[in-house]
C-alpha cells in the first residue's frame, strides 16, 4: 500500500520512502519537477509555477531557475549522489487559447526547467509538456517512474 502526498503550488517534498507517491494535481502551467537517484531510490518534486525569480520572493521552489538547485540539495541532503540524479517533468501546458508567446507561460516554464537542468548537468530522461490541457502526476520513490494523466487520454508512465 502506498502512502500519497499531494505537493501544492511553489511546494516540493523528498523521500526516501519507496512506498510514498508524490503528486500534483491540476497541473496546468506549472511544470512537475521530479529529480531521482535511482542507486539510492531518493527522490522529489517541486511544482514550479514561474521561470524565472522575481526580486524580493524568497521561497525558491516557485521559480525554474532557482527550484532545481534547491531540489537537487534537498535530495542530496537524504544521501542522493549528484551524478546518479536524473529528471522528468511534466506540465507547461498553454491554458488560454489567442495569447501570444509572452504571455504563454506553460512553454516558458518547461523551457526554462529543461535549461536549468541542462547546466546542472541533469539528464532528462522523460518530459511529456505543452499542449492544452491540464494534467496530473504521480512519482513513484520506488522506481522513478511518473504517471501522467490528461484530461481526455489514457495515464502514460515514463
Amino acid at each position: 500500500m502506498y502512502s500519497k502526498y499531494t505537493v501544492g503550488m511553489a511546494e516540493y517534498r523528498v523521500s526516501q520512502d519507496p512506498k510514498e507517491v508524490l503528486s500534483i494535481l491540476g497541473l496546468g502551467s506549472c511544470v512537475g519537477l521530479c529529480l531521482y537517484d535511482p542507486k539510492r531510490k531518493i527522490g522529489g518534486l517541486a511544482h514550479i509555477l514561474l521561470p524565472e525569480q522575481i526580486p524580493g520572493q524568497t521561497n525558491p521552489f516557485k521559480f525554474a531557475d532557482t527550484a532545481v538547485p534547491a531540489l537537487l540539495e534537498e535530495i542530496e541532503r537524504l544521501g542522493a549522489s549528484r551524478r546518479n540524479v536524473w529528471a522528468k517533468i511534466s506540465g507547461g501546458a498553454k491554458m488560454f487559447s489567442g495569447t501570444d508567446s509572452l504571455f504563454d507561460i506553460g512553454s516558458r516554464n518547461a523551457q526554462a526547467v529543461k535549461a536549468v537542468l541542462q547546466t546542472w548537468g541533469i539528464p532528462l530522461l522523460a518530459e511529456e509538456v505543452g499542449g492544452s490541457r491540464g494534467r496530473s502526476i504521480m512519482f513513484y520513490i520506488e522506481d522513478g517512474r511518473l504517471e501522467i494523466k490528461t484530461i481526455g487520454q489514457t495515464v502514460q508512465v515514463v
